[in-house]
């Protein structure tokens, strides 16, 4: 599922709307999960799961085709964990 996928399904299951209008409200709604991620704060979604921002630390790694020994600069990673919920929805 795309960006627009998701604009045409705002679009038919909200009334009152234009297209237009639904797609500035998924770019609203994308804008202020990206904000809320980049300063590093958890976002929990209800029945959905939750989104959160994790540092993961420096690292040593090894260069596949040479076995040379590189460092892995630490670095921030997004993880989600989806609810009960969800998981239930998808396994019945």
């Amino acid at each position: 599922m795309t960006k627009a996928d998701i604009i045409d399904k705002v679009y038919e299951q909200v009334g009152g709307f234009s297209k237009k209008e639904a797609a500035e409200i998924v770019e609203a709604v994308f804008d202020t999960i990206k904000e809320t991620l980049e300063r590093g704060e958890k976002i929990k979604i209800s029945g959905f799961g939750n989104f959160l921002v994790r540092q993961k630390r420096s690292r040593v790694g090894r260069n596949p085709q040479t076995g040379e020994e590189i460092t892995i600069s630490s670095r921030r990673v997004l993880t989600f964990k989806p609810s009960q919920v969800l998981k239930s929805a998808l396994n019945s």
